[in-house]
């Protein structure tokens, strides 16, 4: 929507085409319905990517992020509060469906088509009827832009066509993988433990590819969320799409080793009873059964033991089995490689008739808005160029 908005103000006859009866549906999920539109700052080492970090940044920076608030609020007409605690920055009113409401009104002030129940099945581009639909005889177009989406909730018509079509056009696709999603516990005593939220410093992997955040880590029923997890967990998922299993550590409470050394060495009682005046009641029994320190006294301690306890408090190796999968991923990493494409408007290096925006290229955020400003970013730059390039 926004590509064909900034397609519009730049003179092009637009058309936008979706599958479903009402198009923009996945904003109606993004923060719980709240609909976490931006953060309140950007950095672009928060992205991930396989392409060149230096060209995401170079795409990201083209619209600033102040501009991109002030489209939000002039040209889509949203009044937008911030959360300075979080960083986020959400619409005053109405949520998600308020957004794709006032989203469909822009749209139809600028005299952009749409054309919904319908589905894309091919891009031909060398064909003047350019876009190939489900039924009837395909849609005349001098450029197209692919904003399809990834493989993350599906039942939005996010279905991987972008990747598909990308492929059969001669694109190479970085496979894609879930991120920002779940991931599954392996061991079935941890569901007990449902409900528990704890500050911690999360680790994932090994060596120089090791990455360390900072964040609220949530037990579930089936596994471990928490805005770190979702966080960090396209790390994990990138890993299993190569077959690895990498290894997830968690320091509890974000402290050091000499943190817990000092509270442990200050205290004359059981460990039990140390650890409960900082860690939750269920946690700590958790840990101390799988020690087998059950009913240890600080003072009663072996070396090794000790060292265990303390290896569990900031090194606790997390036994996950798999992620929540795309059903439950709040976006899809991998897609068409950053190289691949004209970093000023998006333009694919391969078929010149067609451009791509958001989650279908090979970028993807952190919580809290900041996939939505690359989708904002990168649908005005698709916008934008194919309005400019159709003449040629």
């Amino acid at each position: 929507m926004t590509a064909a908005l900034h397609a519009a103000k730049a003179g092009a006859d637009v058309c936008v085409v979706d599958s479903r009866p009402v198009p923009g549906a996945k904003m109606l999920l993004s923060g719980g319905g709240r609909c976490n539109i931006l953060p309140l700052s950007v950095d672009a080492q928060l992205y991930a990517t396989s392409s060149s970090p230096n060209t995401l940044r170079k795409i990201l920076q083209s619209w600033r992020l102040d501009d991109v608030r002030g489209f939000l609020e002039n040209t889509i007409g949203l009044r937008l509060v911030e959360q300075k605690r979080t960083g986020k920055l959400f619409p005053a009113t109405g949520g998600g469906e308020d957004v794709r409401d006032r989203f469909l009104a822009a749209l139809r002030r600028s005299k952009v088509r749409l054309l919904t129940n319908t589905k894309v099945i091919d891009i031909l581009p060398n064909e003047r009827r350019r876009v190939a639909v489900e039924s009837g005889p395909g849609i005349v177009a001098a450029q197209v832009v692919v904003a399809t989406g990834g493989l993350s909730y599906a039942r939005t018509g996010s279905d991987g066509f972008g990747f598909r079509v990308a492929t059969s056009l001669g694109h190479h696709v970085v496979p894609p993988y879930p991120a920002l999603v779940a991931l599954r516990n392996g061991r079935f005593e941890h569901t007990a433990l449902a409900g528990i939220a704890v500050p911690v410093r999360l680790e994932v992997g090994d060596g120089r590819a090791k990455r360390v955040a900072v964040g609220d880590f949530l037990f579930t029923h089936r596994g471990y969320s928490g805005p770190v997890v979702l966080n960090m967990a396209h790390h994990v998922t990138r890993g299993l799409a190569l077959g690895e299993h990498l290894p997830v550590r968690v320091a509890w409470l974000d402290r050091s080793e000499s943190d817990w050394t000092e509270a442990l060495a200050g205290s004359r009682g059981t460990v039990r009873g140390t650890l409960k005046e900082a860690l939750p009641d269920r946690l700590v029994d958790r840990l101390l059964e799988e020690l087998g320190l059950w009913d240890a006294t600080l003072s009663s301690l072996r070396r090794e033991d000790r060292a265990r306890l303390l290896q569990a408090l900031v090194a606790y190796e997390l036994p996950w089995v798999d992620c929540g999968g795309y059903r439950e991923a709040e976006a899809t990493g991998g897609g068409v490689p950053l190289g691949e494409v004209d970093p000023k408007t998006l333009r694919s290096r391969i078929v010149p008739c067609v451009h791509f925006c958001g989650e279908v290229l090979d970028a993807v955020g952190p919580s809290g808005g900041y996939n939505f400003l690359w989708a904002f970013v990168t649908g005005r730059l698709a916008g934008e160029g194919a309005a400019l390039a159709r003449g040629g």
